[in-house]
């Protein structure tokens, strides 16, 4: 029992995974004869001989051939797909376009050419293919076919014979050698109709460019949703608390006035420190994402980051409607960062920000009348490098890798896709440009 199926399984062994590949190429042999009916039919019902009718009789066809197209390719797809589980990808983003089009497109060119060229080349080596298969299936099987032979006549034929042998075990090599052809010939089609069906390689880079950055807007929206729910976890939670602290220890050092000076000591120590968490929690909450930004937009948050600036700040904004909540938090924290530099580094004695939608372009500027030096992409000027952009962040490295003034900036504006410019002479004076998507 054991050797019978071990048998069965070395006879077996070339002609797995054959069915897929020859029921494939047959399906795709039909498709072909279907185009080729198609070209003949002038040709079936009468002969042409003037120039004129050959003409009619040749481009007419391939007129109606060529507006098939589409539906050839969506014919092909579902070859693929359900004959070899190959899913070829659609060229175009979203539906298909009308005919005129996707006969202009590059994509339209490209599978035509697969329809016109290839695929008959591929459909006549699958035929070959099959004659194969079948003469193979004829020779191996001369020991049955004997037997389809008269009785008298059985005697005198050549399945008797040594040479019958011969045939047998050449049509069983054929038959291992038809499989082999099979499944090169699929893959081979396969290989040919993503090249020519599916997106070409530019195409493909740029569906995956735009994948990316599609991700990444999710990215950041999801990021900025997530600090503005931690901002109001804070907010309203450990905030709140600690007003309540500050309260209560306010509270119990103004009416105990029997308590020890040790214990008024503590209680209030306590309490300045409780006014001291508070402040820092409101500067935390502040840096992860305003209140004031998301209740009152833009221009209110500016103004607050402008107020409380030690060197005199004039704010401008001029919005028709307010941005997407990603570029305004960008906008914000873009200005605080710079803003923060121009205190640090620039020996400003004013600094001016500027916000205006051009287009669908949000420009913001801030400029400042310090020593100058800055550089996008160089090392620092003059005093740690000056200017909105810094040159150097805190901690005094130079250009976008050095410190967190640039690479903070940088970063930021690349995270929605914008840019950012310096315009910074040694001297002075300093002038920062943003580019951002103004979408609302």
């Amino acid at each position: 029992m054991h050797i019978t199926a071990r048998l069965r399984r070395v006879i077996q062994w070339p002609f797995q995974g054959a069915g897929r590949p020859v029921a494939f190429i047959v399906t795709g042999v039909l498709i072909q004869l279907a185009v080729l009916v198609v070209m003949a039919l002038p040709w079936i019902f009468f002969v042409p001989e003037a120039l004129a009718a050959v003409l009619l009789a040749v481009l007419v066809p391939l007129a109606a051939v060529v507006s098939a197209g589409p539906l050839l390719t969506e014919a092909q797809r579902a070859r693929f797909r359900t004959r070899l589980g190959v899913d070829i990808p659609s060229p175009y983003r979203g539906s298909r376009p009308p005919l005129p089009e996707w006969l202009r497109s590059p994509a339209g060119r490209r599978q035509l050419g697969y329809h016109l060229l290839f695929g008959p080349l591929l459909a006549l080596a699958a035929v070959l293919v099959l004659l194969v298969w079948a003469t193979a299936a004829v020779a191996a099987s001369v020991y049955v076919w004997i037997w389809l032979v008269p009785p008298e006549q059985r005697l005198g034929q050549a399945g008797y014979t040594p040479l019958a042998a011969y045939v047998t075990a050449a049509g069983i090599a054929l038959l291992c050698a038809a499989s082999w052809l099979s499944g090169a010939l699929a893959r081979l089609d396969t290989r040919t109709a993503t090249v020519r069906l599916g997106p070409s390689r530019e195409e493909q880079l740029a569906r995956r460019v735009e994948d990316l950055a599609e991700s990444r807007a999710g990215l950041v929206d999801a990021v900025d949703a997530e600090r503005r729910r931690i901002e109001r976890d804070l907010h309203d939670g450990a905030q709140q608390r600690l007003v309540s602290l500050a309260v209560n220890l306010g509270l119990a050092k103004a009416t105990l006035a029997d308590l020890t000076e040790d214990a008024r000591r503590v209680i209030d120590e306590a309490h300045r420190e409780a006014k001291e968490a508070i402040e820092e929690l409101n500067d935390l909450v502040r840096g992860l994402h305003p209140a004031v930004l998301e209740d009152r937009g833009l221009d209110a948050a500016l103004s607050g980051i402008a107020a409380r600036a030690p060197i005199p700040v004039g704010v401008t904004v001029n919005l028709p409607s307010r941005p997407s909540p990603a570029v305004e938090a960008v906008a914000y924290f873009i200005v605080s960062e710079a803003l923060t530099n121009v205190v640090k580094h620039a020996q400003a004695s004013r600094a001016e920000v500027t916000v205006e939608c051009v287009g669908e372009t949000l420009v913001l500027v801030v400029s400042d009348d310090g020593v100058g030096g800055a550089e996008l992409s160089g090392g620092a000027g003059p005093a740690g490098g000056s200017g909105p952009a810094g040159g150097a962040g805190p901690t005094g490295g130079a250009g976008p890798t050095g410190g967190t003034g640039l690479a903070g900036l940088v970063k930021r504006v690349a995270s929605v896709d914008g840019r950012l410019s310096v315009d910074s002479p040694v001297g002075g004076p300093t002038v920062m440009t943003v580019e951002l998507p103004c979408v609302p």
